[in-house]
């Protein structure tokens, strides 16, 4: 699979992408549809345009490191790494089978190529600083990227993560930010909010930038933004609709964990073309 920058290209794949992340959820009648669809355009941004990685060679020293910390999300990540052969792409439809290498949940131990296990919600920042910093101590241009959950950031561990790495002035880490409101027991709003969440980013010492979630083009020029930034962490705040592409997923907090049935998947794969 080769690389692009194009938007459109980009676009497309994303489209893709979106199709299998709900043939895969309906073949399990199992999974997490809604926030794999709202982080679609930023995982594809990510592994298609700014990661510097190599398919042929994993753990290559100097790779850009990527961390999907609400791993729960992880059919997206599954579709895009099968695109560039870091797993096998005729086995994604085993999703949370029993003895598959595709679990619930990213798990290193079935798929080498991922950087770490992640979904015990919280942890992925404090992960993603550690890189950061080891790339440091290695003096190697690697950058480390992790994207959270805005559920998940109502985690105490996520803002202790946030003071070390501000402290530490880590401008070799980016969290996005993957922020659609809805968390498993509904609107974020109700039951923790966030806002004014760039104020307490930037108060905790970090480089907010703000863009839209589902425009490539925005994506594009946070991404380049953060990585001009110097002596401090960045946090991308992507603005994103949970469910994205597929009409009756939109903004439903029902779809944060259930399958669409095969009826659902149906329709949910004819609007998505």
């Amino acid at each position: 699979m080769q690389k692009t920058s194009n938007p459109a290209e980009l676009a497309a794949i994303a489209r893709r992408m979106r199709r299998e992340v709900i043939e895969m959820i309906a073949e399990a009648k199992s999974g997490h549809p809604g926030g794999s669809l709202s982080a679609t355009e930023i995982v594809v941004t990510l592994f298609f345009d700014v990661l510097h990685h190599d398919p042929a060679n994993p753990k290559w020293r100097d790779r850009d490191r990527f961390l999907l910390s609400k791993g729960h999300c992880c059919p997206i990540l599954y579709a895009v790494m099968a695109e560039f052969e870091y797993c096998p792409k005729d086995q994604l439809h085993t999703l949370r089978k029993l003895g598959s290498i595709y679990q619930g949940h990213p798990d290193v131990r079935f798929l080498p190529a991922l950087e770490a296990s992640t979904g015990s919600l919280g942890e992925g920042l404090s992960l993603a600083i550690g890189m950061g910093l080891a790339a440091r101590l290695n003096q190697s241009p690697s950058r480390t990227y992790v994207v959270l959950g805005d559920g998940e950031i109502q985690e105490g561990q996520i803002w202790e993560a946030a003071m070390f790495a501000a402290k530490y002035e880590l401008d070799n880490v980016c969290a996005v930010l993957d922020y659609n409101g809805i968390q498993l027991d509904g609107f974020v709003k109700d039951i923790m909010d966030l806002e004014p969440i760039e104020d307490k980013w930037r108060a905790f010492g970090w480089h907010v930038i703000k863009a839209d979630g589902h425009s490539i083009p925005s994506l594009q020029k946070a991404f380049l933004e953060a990585a001009a930034v110097k002596d401090k962490p960045s946090i991308v705040i992507a603005h994103t609709i949970k469910g994205k592409g597929v009409s009756f997923m939109e903004n439903n907090p029902k779809f944060h964990g259930m399958a669409p049935t095969r009826e659902e998947a149906a329709l949910a794969l004819q609007e998505l073309q």
